[in-house]
């Protein structure tokens, strides 16, 4: 196999010796997926998937800023504000299946989430077989920052994490380093970018193609632990509550610093965003399967996109304006209709995402 490129250069397709490697290529946008990449990778793993001459997938990202940031909210923003329908529903089923392809792979997928990896990065990272953090790694799923709710099986990575933190990761958006995301279950390893070179080499070269795992093992270096462990008692305290009025009255009782600087986040932060994303996480718990939450988030997404100005609201302040001053509907908590986030839950997108 020779490196190849996609269509527009924004995938490199490479790899040798049983080893297929595919690179996100947009490191000035730090690689921020759009559906033409979304398809290239697809395209990709499918002739993989019937190549008997790879047996092993690498998936990273060029430049040095990070694997990838997120989908290209930006344009999900013009599909949305132009009425392109047809186009919102293509970007989701078309991530959301790749998203799945990668956590069902056959054959093992090894992901590097080097530098950012958010939102639609762990989309495609975080269900991965072996998932690689680096000493520069910032990971989130920061979706209620722009008034929307982590998707791209997000629910359902979070809803695993250990007390509380999914609850206190999907409502502030907050950002991991890699002894978070080791902690928090988003990844198993943590290889210094110093290795990464070798790393590369010895997968290309290895001598058993049926463990990896083993491979990887020779690059990990345990961090320190991670701070998240020590504000468990305040996060699994205030997130423990029913909804996100009584989890800031809780964290406005605690003593510590940061609980209290997490109200304040948290009543600013967009209402249905917080309300319906709590629900989220706490239903993703209790579904059987990836596909499952998946199936749920697209629910979900969809409803934010078609039905509240919320979506567009926070990707203009955040992304196109950058004025970084959203106007919420409604704008505060007390505001939220009492049946908002059932009502996000009741809608059934159509076409159905299986």
């Amino acid at each position: 196999m020779h490196a190849q490129r996609s269509a527009d250069d924004s995938v490199l397709v490479g790899g040798r010796r049983g080893l297929g490697h595919l690179t996100l290529n947009k490191p000035r946008a730090i690689n921020a997926l759009d559906l033409e990449m979304i398809r290239a990778l697809n395209v990709t793993l499918d002739r993989w998937e019937r190549d008997t001459d790879v047996d092993v997938i690498l998936l990273d990202g060029a430049g040095d800023r990070g694997f990838c940031a997120g989908g290209d909210v930006r344009a999900l923003h013009e599909m949305v504000t132009a009425g392109r329908v047809d186009e919102v529903h293509a970007f989701f089923r078309e991530e959301y299946a790749l998203d799945h392809r990668i956590a069902t792979s056959r054959k093992p997928v090894i992901a590097i989430a080097d530098g950012v990896c958010m939102g639609g990065g762990i989309g495609l990272a975080g269900h991965a077989a072996i998932r690689i953090v680096t000493e520069r790694s910032r990971l989130a799923m920061p979706e209620t920052r722009i008034g929307f709710t982590p998707d791209v099986g997000g629910s359902w990575l979070l809803a695993r994490a250990p007390g509380r933190l999914g609850e206190y990761l999907a409502l502030t958006g907050g950002t991991m380093d890699a002894a978070d995301a080791l902690y928090a279950g988003f990844a198993e390893h943590m290889v210094p970018t110093a290795h990464l070179e070798a790393l590369y080499e010895a997968l290309e070269n290895r001598a058993d193609p049926s463990s990896p795992t083993e491979l990887v093992l020779l690059f990990d270096e345990s961090p320190e632990p991670s701070r998240l462990i020590a504000a468990r008692e305040w996060i699994d305290d205030a997130f423990a509550a029913a909804d996100v009025p009584a989890i800031i009255y809780r964290l406005r009782a605690r003593p510590e610093p940061e609980a209290r600087e997490t109200a304040d986040l948290l009543a600013a932060s967009a209402p249905t965003a917080v309300a319906v994303t709590l629900e989220a996480v706490r239903r993703a718990r209790e579904l059987p399967s990836l596909r499952a939450a998946l199936a749920q988030e697209y629910g979900l997404v969809l409803w934010f996109a078609f039905t509240q100005p919320d979506l567009v609201e926070g990707i203009r302040a955040q992304v196109v304006d950058k004025d970084r001053t959203p106007r919420w509907t409604p704008a505060r908590l007390e505001e939220l209709p009492s049946g908002r986030v059932a009502e996000a839950f009741a809608y059934e997108p159509e076409p159905a995402l299986w």
